[in-house]
């Protein structure tokens, strides 16, 4: 008697001699299965007993490659089948052609008929090798009466006799397995598995590139913003401190004694070196400020800055203004002793000499009171436009101060950016690298799976129409009919021992 088994791998090793097992291994037993509370345990338990010469068992009880000589697909008569259901018959018959469906609790619902017809046309609509399922009517554990499996019982007897059974399970699992083998090269030649990598790799691209280019803009912009705002802002604080100084000189010019005049040069000197000394710290501190913002080094601090020069005020040049002050406190002294000695004059002879010589002393101490007065005054006026000029010249002074070192700053912080920028870039460009190489490995791997593609698709096909032709006829049977489930995970292309992974 001609093997079976034998027979339908002799179907494929006429198209390529070097498939030789489907890499299933075939089990002499009958798979019970169903939908939750389909009543799956009452049916194989009755088949049990009804039929002891077979061998039962439950899906646990099988492993991913093993195939069961028979399925039967028990359902419940409340509804018809569901997209879950179906699935379930997908994959608990994968590798089986034979297929028995079961419709039980028969006697609970009267329109169970309707229900099977129902699953029948469902089922077949799915795919063409479910066209021949055959159905039946079954009470594996009615409320009353008797357990109604007459008609499953037999039909299992029936068919499981039937010496084509191995044969077409056998071409079954090769169709299963030849549909999964071209699929899985189909899918690699197009990159389906690495769609999703190659997909992420790319939008890291963009995103490094993009955020590359975003951020150096970004620090640029803030870098001319920042440094703007500092030399606007210093050079605002630099002509607030020199407005300062010249008011608080000006009030000490206007209260200045004749004790304190040699002592005022000095003191404005030192005044206007405190307020450089501030303004540079100030310009110090508001530009390391600025350069922590921006996640740059502080520029590195100068030397200290220069003491402004300041002139002398113009006090001894004041001929005229002496000669003058004489005069005019000679003439009032002049009257306020004629007027004295006018006063005694008429009082006695004695008094008269005595009023001249009292007269002559008080107008002469009236003429240097008056001079050294508007002596004082003078000076103070003078004193007050010198302090006016020392401190437009320390504005500009500071002001021109405040200038190079915001220049110099700009210079050293956008060094210090170009440099970061630098290590940045080189960064991104050693990510951007890693991520074109392995685009390029993935370009590779697809082209390499398009050739193996290519080469083994055509004698795998072949032997799958063959396989279709022997289970469902010429031109029975069509790819990709959605009821080919992977279970293995084997490598692609011809095994050493035959098989078609």
């Amino acid at each position: 008697m001609t093997d079976p088994v034998a027979a339908a791998d002799a179907v494929v090793a006429a198209v390529d001699p070097g498939l030789s097992s489907p890499g299933v291994e075939s089990r002499d037993v009958v798979l019970v299965t169903g939908p939750w509370l389909a009543g799956t345990t009452s049916v194989i338990d009755a088949l049990r007993e009804r039929l002891p010469e077979h061998t039962f068992v439950e899906s646990d009880e099988l492993g991913p490659a093993e195939a069961p000589a028979a399925v039967v697909f028990v359902v419940s008569a409340i509804a018809p089948l569901t997209e879950s259901d179906c699935a379930l018959v997908d994959l608990a018959a994968n590798y089986t052609d034979l297929i028995v469906g079961v419709v039980t609790k028969t006697d609970a619902h009267r329109n169970w008929r309707d229900v099977m017809a129902a699953c029948r046309a469902q089922l077949a609509a799915r795919a063409p090798r479910y066209q021949h399922v055959q159905w039946v009517g079954a009470a594996a554990a009615p409320d009353a009466g008797e357990p109604r499996l007459d008609e499953l019982v037999g039909l299992l007897r029936e068919r499981l006799a039937d010496l084509d059974v191995a044969r077409r399970n056998r071409l079954r699992a090769w169709e299963a397995r030849l549909q999964t083998v071209i699929d899985r090269h189909h899918a690699d030649a197009a990159g389906a598995d690495r769609q999703a990598r190659v997909a992420t790799l790319r939008k890291s691209r963009n995103d490094i590139l993009g955020g590359r280019r975003l951020s150096k803009s970004e620090r640029t912009v803030a870098l001319r913003s920042q440094i703007e705002q500092a030399r606007l802002q210093l050079t605002d604080f630099a002509g607030n401190r020199c407005t300062s100084v010249r008011t608080e000189l000006q009030e000490d010019a206007s209260k200045m004694s004749r004790r304190r005049l040699a002592d005022f040069e000095q003191y404005v000197q030192t005044r206007a070196g405190e307020v450089v000394d501030e303004v540079d710290e100030g310009i110090t501190k508001h530009l390391g400020d600025v350069a922590t913002e921006l996640g740059l080094s502080a520029p590195a601090a100068p030397p200290p800055p220069p003491r402004p020069e300041v002139s002398q005020p113009p006090l001894k040049s004041r001929r005229l203004q002496t000669a003058l002050m004489i005069v005019v406190g000679a003439g009032f002294g002049v009257g306020v002793a004629l007027a004295v000695t006018r006063l005694f004059a008429g009082l006695a002879t004695g008094l008269t000499i005595a009023g001249l010589v009292a007269g002559g002393l008080v107008g002469l101490l009236l003429t240097v009171s008056a001079v050294g007065i508007r002596w004082l005054l003078h000076d103070r006026a003078v004193l007050d436009r010198w302090v006016t000029d020392v401190t437009a010249t320390l504005r500009s002074a500071v002001e021109e101060r405040v200038a190079t070192r915001v220049l110099a700053a700009e210079t050293a912080l956008t060094s210090d950016l170009a440099a970061l920028d630098e290590v940045e870039g080189a960064t991104a460009a050693d990510r951007v690298a890693e991520i074109d190489a392995e685009l390029r490995e993935h370009a590779v791997a697809t082209a390499k799976a398009s050739v193996v593609r290519d080469r083994r698709l055509p004698p795998l096909q072949r032997a799958l129409d063959e396989v279709r032709a022997e289970l469902y006829g010429p031109g029975g049977g069509e790819a990709g009919n959605g009821s080919d489930t992977t279970l293995s995970h084997e490598p692609l292309g011809s095994s050493s021992d035959g098989r078609a992974d």
